[in-house]
């Protein structure tokens, strides 16, 4: 068995936050399928490893951590590479994780999970776009910021980088403009570039779903 186990699946930018993490720092690490679409997440078995119904979940010995934030701060204090590099650099990391796993993430993914993932039937066009406009209001303050500069935090990489860029690799079921982001599309080209990287459809279980286009 690995040292590192890591439940999730392709599709959650979230589970791609944690394995991207163990991938860069080369981690011995293997992914454990949840098969969210068909309510993987949702059975008693799952419900005993996280009460929440959610993944990703990561188990390091006795250790099993929930929330994507709290696994990257836990990898962040075992791969120092990632790590922030004072306490000040710290509480920056925690604001930027916190503000993406509200803001950015939370609107980002639940914008894409509904225009890719539900039928088109039972999606609900009001919300949708209320939706966009407050991924479109988080994208512009993550491009604000990254005006002269290469990472969110400091002069190195970051979990802050890697939890705010967690679902911006998957291309056309963002509907992310990519001429109206320069600093978005060059700072995620930098990471990756970073040795260890992989798109999330080839780092997790999962892709493609059944009847889907590969």
């Amino acid at each position: 068995m690995s040292e590192y186990r890591l439940y999730g699946f392709a599709q959650s930018g979230n589970s791609y936050k944690a394995a991207l993490m163990l991938s860069l720092n080369g981690a011995d690490w293997e992914p454990v399928f949840v098969d969210f679409f068909n309510g993987g997440s949702r059975t008693p078995e799952y419900r005993a490893i996280n009460e929440m119904g959610e993944a990703p979940v990561l188990e390091h010995g006795e250790t099993r951590l929930s929330q994507s934030g709290v696994i990257l701060d836990y990898l962040g204090r075992r791969f120092r590479a990632f790590a922030p590099q004072s306490e000040a650099d710290r509480l920056e990391v925690l604001r930027w994780t916190l503000w993406d796993n509200h803001k950015l993430t939370s609107y980002i993914a639940s914008h894409r999970f509904l225009t890719n993932f539900v039928p088109e039937e039972k999606r609900d066009a009001a919300v949708i776009a209320w939706l966009d406009g407050r991924a479109k209001t988080a994208l512009k303050v993550l491009e604000s910021h990254l005006e002269g500069r290469e990472w969110i935090v400091g002069d190195r990489p970051s979990t802050a980088d890697l939890s705010c860029v967690g679902y911006l690799y998957f291309g056309d079921e963002l509907g992310f403009d990519e001429a109206a982001h320069p600093n978005i599309v060059r700072w995620r080209a930098a990471i990756a570039a970073l040795p260890g990287w992989k798109h999330p459809y080839e780092m997790l279980p999962g892709y493609p779903l059944p009847g889907a286009a590969a």
